[in-house]
């Protein structure tokens, strides 16, 4: 499947193939990393993020250097010409002169597809507002299939923010172009998924959807539990969001009789929405799920970039 000069800003733009086939080249990689350590020597990644991350900014780095290329870019709009008022536009034409590939992570929700539009290499959406962020979906997928052997077939929960999660609102659309399926969502009233996410689940994909707000109520009878922080940035008002913050807490004793080999995710980083005493407990998956985002995100640039994968 041919990826090369591709745009990745929704998970939407790759056919279900096309995403198949990276998570075989992934699988590859997590196989054997030496046969693909200098794929992308002579290559490099600008990394432009004009909001604070840490996982999916290093994640992308060490995914380049891991293939023998190099990485550009910054951390903070405010130590970039964006400070100065540098549209979009002419950043990334100027980043499309020094860099093969580019990651862009933005507050503003459509920044990165604006970007797609007037630049001369691939860009990857990493992450804007509360809209979408793609690479996510890559690795939670990637997870899925590693861990639970199909990405099909599944009832899967998510729980906590479903209103602002982009990585919420990116992963279960995709799950709903995979078959059977099922999605329960858990939430406080304030933070339920968008209508327009629910139009799309319920109208095109035709998945069956249960909404609660109690997560004991159906812990023992899901294959994936999704679980995410309640967003501070996301809140206008700190008053709302100290009031929903700990809304949900798992621990290690509602997992009691949940399947044994369901898998707890999280896009991290958490905060206090899973305990510590949840981390050595055999269905957890939330570190795995790290590990293979560089996996996830080496198998994306590289068939963006169409190298040798052979060489």
């Amino acid at each position: 499947m041919n990826l090369k000069g591709r745009h990745l800003i929704d998970p939407g733009d790759f056919s279900l193939s096309e995403l198949d086939s990276v998570f075989s080249l992934a699988e590859k990689m997590i196989e054997n990393g030496e046969e693909f350590s200098q794929i992308c020597k002579g290559k490099i990644l600008a990394t432009l993020f004009y909001e604070p991350s840490t996982r999916t900014r290093l994640s992308f780095e060490a995914a380049m250097l891991r293939m023998g290329g190099k990485v550009l870019g910054f951390s903070d709009a405010n130590v970039s010409s964006a400070a100065k008022g540098e549209s979009m536009a002419d950043t990334i034409r100027v980043i499309s002169s020094y860099a093969d590939i580019a990651v862009i992570r933005h507050p503003k929700e459509g920044a990165p597809r604006l970007a797609s539009k007037y630049s001369d290499i691939p860009v990857i959406n990493g992450g804007d507002g509360g809209h979408q962020h793609p690479t996510q979906t890559l690795t939670d997928l990637l997870t899925i299939k590693m861990l639970k052997g199909s990405i099909s077939g599944n009832t899967v929960a998510f729980c906590g923010d479903l209103k602002f999660g982009r990585t919420v609102h990116s992963l279960i659309k995709t799950l709903s172009r995979y078959s059977d399926n099922k999605f329960i969502l858990v939430s406080p009233n304030e933070l339920r998924l968008p209508d327009h996410i629910k139009h799309v689940l319920q109208n095109e994909a035709h998945a069956e959807i249960l909404e609660t707000e109690d997560l004991e109520a159906i812990i023992n009878n899901i294959d994936i539990l999704y679980m995410t922080r309640i967003q501070k940035e996301r809140f206008f008002n700190e008053a709302d969001y100290v009031r929903l913050k700990d809304s949900y807490i798992l621990n290690r004793s509602k997992l009691r009789d949940s399947k044994k080999d369901m898998l707890v995710m999280h896009p991290l980083p958490r905060v206090n929405e899973i305990s510590y005493d949840v981390d050595d407990d055999e269905r957890a998956a939330y570190f795995k799920q790290a590990r293979f985002g560089v996996y996830a995100r080496m198998a994306l640039m590289a068939s963006q970039l169409g190298v040798n994968i052979n060489a």
